[in-house]
């Protein structure tokens, strides 16, 4: 057995990711990465007592390439007696279906090709990810911004919601006897080696694989971190960077894991939910302030609403205990002391009319809009009278809102958002004025 191929049979053991007499699909691309995992797992088949078959999606991107790409996978499997499970899917126009970009487009297509065949075929599916991948996952998130959560990068194994793919199998599937009763689970054997140990594992066993060129792009910000960045911090900064990163995303699952627990138990008691939306009760006194950041946003998310850092801590941080703020097109939320309240926006449009203090701030929920004044100290107007500047800014999604807001509040389901450049104009009285519209 080849050094590697120990190593990783020590991961698997350890991560608890496979079982006797489990059915396995390994997911391959025909890049080194993917046929190194079934190189290996073909080592490792008889010590592991799994059945193997190879899975291959044609993303259609790269023409006469992406078809050599499935014709390699077949010809790989074929050599070794698998069973192949392959499907052509045309991400260009799936991209431009769901407006996604097209990596985007490719790894929901991939990830929704991988439920059908979980499902239907298989009760394990593994996927080529690294250590190098997870290096790269964790320092991109860190740099976009992420709490524990997103810090815990790629997980060993991930259990697949059985409902949420079953819809897209055909009337005529089938699945295999017992399949059904067993989870279902993507799993990454190879998330503790190296991709450099990949590569000398296929040389020295003289195993060929295809050539992605899209993926030496340093268009797209992943390809830069890969290439340019972590390289640039192993030779400057630490030479273990990766493994270090790695580590990191190891300390945030398992926190994450533990705060999922408390939270699970808790949320059940203070978050009530109706057919206009939820209730949250938080108390400032018994409950930390991490807990209850987390509980909101868990509530949130009962809703398929994603509240980024500064959305909560909006929530949380108002000193007065009250506070109404316009969440998107469909949610508000309205704070009053302990009890946060979801509730969904209405559509109707009426009159409406508010007092604007200067230097102050107006939350104009109507529009779905903040107004905030402040003074440009050392200006003056034509007129001799002091020039005081209305700065407004808003995020809105699509076009069911108009003006500016200082920040709309996410979606977990991604739709069509705008952002608004910053604007000003001029109020030449220091006295209150008044904003109205329709």
């Amino acid at each position: 057995m080849h050094k590697l191929a120990q190593c990783v049979l020590v991961y698997i053991r350890k991560r608890e990711l496979l079982s006797p007499g489990d059915r396995l699909g390994i997911a391959v691309s025909g890049g080194a990465d993917s046929v190194a995992l079934l190189r290996l797992m073909l080592e490792l088949r008889d010590e592991m007592g799994v059945v193997l078959s190879v899975v291959h999606l044609n993303h259609k991107l790269r023409g006469v390439d992406s078809e050599g790409d499935e014709q390699f996978v077949r010809d790989l499997a074929k050599a070794y007696g698998l069973e192949i499970i392959a499907q052509d899917r045309d991400v260009k126009s799936y991209a431009a279906e769901r407006k996604l970009s097209l990596e985007a487009a490719a790894r929901e297509a991939r990830y929704e090709f991988f439920g059908h065949v979980l499902t239907s075929t298989v009760n394990r599916l593994a996927t080529a990810h690294t250590l190098d991948d997870q290096a790269e996952t964790v320092l991109l998130k860190l740099t976009r911004g992420a709490g524990t959560r997103g810090l815990a990068g790629i997980y060993p194994k991930k259990a697949v919601n059985n409902a949420a793919v079953s819809h897209q199998l055909s009337a005529v599937s089938k699945s295999p006897p017992g399949l059904d009763e067993q989870e279902k689970t993507i799993i990454r054997p190879l998330l503790g080696s190296r991709r450099s140990q990949i590569r000398e594992y296929l040389g020295e066993i003289g195993q060929t694989w295809r050539e992605d060129a899209s993926n030496q792009d340093l268009r797209h910000t992943r390809n830069r971190i890969r290439h340019e960045i972590l390289p640039l911090l192993e030779r400057q900064v630490n030479s273990a960077v990766c493994e270090t990163l790695a580590e990191s995303a190891e300390i945030a699952r398992a926190e994450e894991a533990y705060w999922a627990k408390e939270v699970g138990g808790l949320l059940p008691k203070l978050w009530s939910v109706d057919e206009r939306g939820g209730t949250l009760k938080l108390s400032s006194e018994s409950l930390p302030l991490a807990l209850r950041r987390r509980l909101l946003r868990a509530a949130a998310e009962h809703l398929d609403i994603a509240l980024e850092f500064h959305h909560v801590e909006e929530i949380l941080g108002t000193a007065s205990g009250e506070a109404h703020f316009v969440l998107s097109d469909e949610w508000k939320v309205l704070r009053h002391g302990e009890v946060i309240t979801f509730k969904k926006s209405t559509h109707t449009v009426s009159e409406y009319q508010y007092e604007l203090p200067v230097p102050g701030k107006v939350t104009v929920v109507e529009a779905g809009i903040v107004l905030e004044t402040a003074m440009a100290k050392g200006l003056t107007a034509p007129n001799g009278s002091a020039i005081w500047w209305i700065y407004a800014w808003l995020r809105i999604y699509g076009s069911s809102a108009t003006g500016d807001r200082a920040s709309v509040f996410g979606r977990r389901t991604p739709k069509n958002q705008k952002r608004l450049k910053s604007c000003c104009r001029t109020v030449t009285s220091p006295a209150s004025k008044s904003s109205a519209g329709r």
